[in-house]
């Protein structure tokens, strides 16, 4: 069965927090760019949990009204990177800028096995917001101990400044037109208090504000700054997030139609200071500039534009289960509806094969599914390839198939295609999987 030119049925009337809890993400940074959409490029903690060491496989989300947010997919891996740490891991809080046509994706990554003594801050270009980036190599001279986080300014005049840092210590400079090399020397940012790392830069009304997490044992918080200069000297203003109930803090912060957002994590989701999720909630500035504390909120933000569907139109197809094992099986109900059960035992899965994958590219995965645990878990590989744990939760019962688990992933060409949910972490029951073909 396929299903042509189908539209998603929205009808959240908020964006909830966290806004992305499919697969765990953390460290936002927040773009809006010309097509009018707001994107983040975040940081992956991947499950289950060992710690920071294991963070790899960036995302990218979108979204045209702060509500319904686009898995855009996985853009770069740490065995993407030829000149990175061999072991892998430690992909940590990216950012993004865009100048001149290109889309320069920034992150931090160590180069040898001694991680906190090699880090570099590594580049990957793209003429697209959200997909086809490659990796470029590092920007020469920056890293070392501890300096990670790396946030770039493009400022109205279009010069572009590179901000990072760590270990109490936070670093700006100039960027070439190149957008990979610095001009001159960095500069230590002067005047800030009890900086820690999760440097963020933005622009209002002429003056320049530089956001951080401080050094709170145990539960960050996160101050700022201001300056009439985008490498200062920088002006001590306050406290604007307090802690979220995690070990860490990092955000962003971006206007989108006229409103002021703050991008932050928590682990309201999984409890653990490794495995984040992603929150937005508004951000408003006094009079004088200061910035008021934000309020933390369950329900997120409203939709800035109401619409009754998604602003993506896909090519979708129905793909039925081929064959299952390890305690899985394919049962039909007394109103005839088919579903995959027993995907809570070790070993259990259920396999679609001969995916249709067109000409290749980015697919959307939508999986239906039910399950009474508050938090089960599907492990999802493609052509063999390991993608993620998918955080499955709670529809209410075995019976009730509301839920639905979307991630987006690359496809070969034609219709071999292997795409396996495997069980063992909740009892969960699939009753169908759609599969979308996304451009570009």
């Amino acid at each position: 069965m396929n299903i042509k030119n189908t539209a998603l049925q929205v009808n959240k009337q908020s964006s909830h927090n966290p806004i992305i809890d499919k697969i765990y993400t953390a460290d936002p940074s927040a773009h809006v760019w010309e097509d009018g959409k707001v994107y983040i490029y975040a940081s992956h903690d991947m499950d289950p949990a060992r710690g920071c060491d294991l963070m790899d496989r960036y995302h990218v989300f979108s979204s045209a009204d702060m509500v319904n947010w686009v898995d855009e997919g996985e853009i770069l891996r740490s065995e993407d990177v030829a000149w990175g740490r061999p072991e892998g891991g430690f992909m940590w809080a990216p950012d993004c800028a865009y100048k001149n046509g290109t889309y320069y994706f920034y992150y931090p990554h160590p180069s040898g096995s001694a991680w906190n003594d090699t880090w570099k801050i590594g580049v990957a270009t793209s003429k697209k917001p959200a997909s086809e980036f490659v990796d470029q190599g590092y920007v020469p001279g920056l890293g070392g101990f501890a300096l990670i986080d790396p946030c770039v300014l493009v400022d109205d005049d279009e010069r572009a400044y590179m901000y990072y840092g760590g270990g109490s210590r936070c670093e700006g400079g100039e960027l070439n037109d190149d957008m990979m090399s610095i001009k001159g020397d960095m500069l230590e940012m002067e005047g800030l208090e009890d900086f820690h790392e999760a440097a963020w830069v933005f622009k209002r009304q002429g003056l320049y504000y530089l956001t951080y997490a401080d050094n709170l044992e145990g539960n960050n918080r996160m101050r700022y700054a201001t300056s009439d200069k985008p490498l200062g000297p920088w002006t001590y203003r306050g406290i604007f997030l307090e802690p979220t109930g995690c070990s860490t803090t990092h955000g962003s912060v971006a206007e989108f139609k006229g409103q002021w957002y703050l991008f932050y994590h928590n682990q309201e989701i999984s409890n653990e200071g490794n495995l984040r999720s992603v929150c937005i909630d508004y951000l408003y500035f006094n009079e004088d500039g200061s910035i008021q504390t934000v309020v933390q909120t369950k329900e997120g933000v409203l939709p800035v534009v109401h619409t009754p569907s998604e602003a993506l139109d896909l090519n979708r197809y129905e793909s039925a289960a081929s064959s299952t094992g390890g305690g899985a099986s394919l049962e039909t109900d007394k109103q005839g509806n088919r579903f995959i059960s027993g995907l809570g035992g070790e070993g259990s899965y259920c396999e679609f094969e001969h995916v249709a994958g067109e000409q290749g590219g980015r697919a959307a995965l939508f999986i239906h599914y039910a399950t009474e645990e508050r938090l089960a878990k599907l492990h999802l590989t493609v052509n063999g390839s390991d993608y993620s744990l998918l955080n499955v939760r709670s529809t209410g019962s075995l019976s009730e198939f509301s839920g639905e688990a979307r991630i987006t992933v690359p496809l070969e060409p034609g219709h071999n295609n292997i795409i396996r949910l495997s069980g063992g972490y909740g009892e969960v029951r699939v009753a169908r999987m759609l599969v979308g073909m996304l451009e570009g």
